[in-house]
């Protein structure tokens, strides 16, 4: 086994893509490679991160490097089995298992939103907050959450499981249009996804356009697209509100595809502030400064034994 000192490799496996890179001990990267997801083809997934792995240390002249996975769902602590992916080719599997044994090293595996939340608290929108939380605005809704720079977990392994949560202050007219796949209703990510933000603007226009369209719509003065961002803004400002009033984090970063809309960064916080039980709302938000990167670098700092600031913890 030949390392690189220094060196950790980093995967994010996403719903439609997964991501390696490698990062240096001062946290630049040597290397970075996107590949599609097999869809629904577990086996696949698996062979598609070996090749990932094999064809990065190849380049890099290594073998063995330390390694850290970012996935949808979280590890049950009952059985090490997936659970609560929106990539549901992995639930019930022994993902880390598996992939130890292809992969012939151990290594640390982790929720997406935890990645994003380690890598934007070690040195991106989050540094030298004491509480951040990151929350996921793409084709699903997860958070996570770090505690002066580690990932907080929780008793029961569901930390910042934000998005399987009831949208606050939920109308009648939204709980019946909002069966989320999870087998509840009035889920946040069925509002707060970018597929949620467009299936709201379809029920109420009757026009079928993506999340970018309809934001390029709202831009460019379409009243209709205007209001459907509204909507969504308020949606998110009540979500994020409950937050600040349970964990009263001094950074909230967004990552995702709607992590992309600047309108957000000043609307929201006006919108939040009555919602929010305080005088003064002194929280930031803040699109997460590595943006698309920010997922994948987290799982390489996970591969590494110790960083600044302490070991980190198991995976969860």
């Amino acid at each position: 086994m030949s390392t690189v000192p220094g060196v950790r490799l980093g995967i994010d496996l996403g719903g439609t893509k997964i991501e390696i890179a490698a990062l240096d001990g001062q946290g630049a990267f040597l290397l970075r490679e996107r590949v599609p997801t097999p869809q629904g083809d577990y086996a696949g997934t698996l062979q598609a991160i070996a090749a990932l792995v094999t064809q990065a240390e190849a380049r890099l002249g290594a073998s063995g490097l330390p390694l850290g996975i970012g996935m949808p769902g979280s590890l049950s602590p009952l059985n090490g089995r997936v659970r609560n992916a929106n990539s549901t080719a992995l639930n019930s599997r022994l993902l880390r298992d598996d992939l130890q044994a292809l992969l012939k090293r151990p290594l640390r595996l982790e929720n997406d939103a935890n990645c994003l939340a380690l890598s934007e608290a070690t040195d991106g929108a989050g540094t030298g907050a004491e509480v951040v939380f990151a929350a996921i605005l793409g084709t699903g809704v997860g958070a996570g959450v770090a505690v002066r720079g580690q990932v907080l977990h929780g008793c029961n392994g569901v930390a910042g499981e934000w998005g399987h949560n009831p949208l606050p202050l939920i109308s009648r007219e939204e709980l019946d249009r909002s069966a989320c796949w999870c087998g509840r209703c009035g889920c946040l990510e069925c509002w707060l996804s970018g597929p949620g933000f467009a299936a709201d603007h379809a029920a109420v226009t009757g026009v079928a356009l993506d999340a970018v369209q309809i934001v390029a719509s709202m831009r460019a003065g379409d009243a209709a697209a205007q209001a459907s961002f509204g909507r969504y803004a308020a949606r998110l400002a009540r979500a994020l509100a409950s937050v600040i009033n349970v964990l009263d984090p001094q950074v909230i970063v967004l990552g995702g595809g709607m992590s992309n809309v600047a309108e957000l960064y000043e609307r929201v916080p006006r919108l939040w502030a009555p919602h929010v039980f305080s005088d003064v709302v002194r929280t930031v938000l803040r699109p997460a400064l590595h943006g698309d990167s920010s997922g994948v670098r987290g799982a390489a700092w996970l591969a590494s034994e110790a960083r600044a600031g302490g070991a980190l913890p198991a995976s969860a």
